[in-house]
């Protein structure tokens, strides 16, 4: 079978696209579950209640320093929800959960063009501050306003291989609902109960994360030093 491709700012870019190295920042975040499926309604996707009344959210920073898509910040704001079909509950429905991104500012119109086109991510441009030594922190504003600040503690070592993991990515593009197969492998990853601070500006996507509750104390935030992905065509499922 002949591999799909897509033309994207004159490039040509194979599928399955390579992200080869990257680093990450990651907090999740228990949050009142109406208001996680009110922001992602139009998804027609429901999220996973992995307790009564409650979701997960998930914030995270990626440095993404050689791939396909070259060289980008990006800051992700996703929902841990259901596969199209389930009504599954309770922690063990986080098992077979995907993932539903809802906000994606990067700071590269290149991978902007590819993940919109390609993938239907709500990729924006923004600009980010980042802040490194023994905490690192970052800031995130779209034309101009502050979304979103983020200070993390440094974490434990939680192994020394690096994990293999498969999931499922899902989006909202022209009107449809997408999902994505993709594969990573972590390794250098440290983490911790709670261990971020978060800071919320003025911006539309900052008052959406504030009818979260946030800011908020994290259930756990992590590192990775060394991410490895691959990802797949989107397939329309709605």
């Amino acid at each position: 079978m002949t591999a799909s491709q897509h033309t994207i700012a004159g490039r040509v870019l194979t599928m399955p696209v390579e992200i080869r190295k990257a680093t990450q920042h990651m907090a999740m975040f228990s949050v009142d579950a109406d208001a996680a499926q009110h922001l992602i309604d139009y998804s027609g996707l429901q999220v996973c209640r992995y307790l009564p009344g409650r979701a997960i959210a998930v914030l995270t920073f990626m440095h993404y320093l050689d791939g396909d898509l070259d060289q980008y910040r990006e800051f992700n704001t996703s929902f841990m929800l259901n596969p199209p079909g389930s009504t599954a509950s309770g922690p063990r429905a986080l098992q077979s959960a995907g993932a539903f991104t809802h906000h994606m500012p990067v700071d590269q119109p290149f991978t902007l063009e590819a993940g919109s086109k390609i993938w239907g991510y709500p990729k924006v441009m923004a600009d980010f501050t980042v802040r490194g030594g023994r905490q690192f922190g970052f800031d995130c504003r779209v034309d101009g306003q502050l979304v979103v600040g983020m200070e993390f503690k440094r974490g434990l070592p939680v192994r020394l291989t690096p994990r293999h993991q498969a999931q499922r990515s899902y989006s909202y593009r022209d009107g449809a609902t997408c999902e994505t197969a993709f594969e990573y492998t972590l390794d250098g990853v440290r983490t911790r109960l709670g261990g971020v601070r978060v800071r919320l500006g003025d911006h539309p996507y900052a008052k959406e994360l504030a009818s979260l509750g946030l800011p908020k104390r994290a259930l756990m935030s992590s590192s990775a030093d060394h991410v490895q992905m691959t990802f797949g065509d989107a397939q329309e499922i709605s």
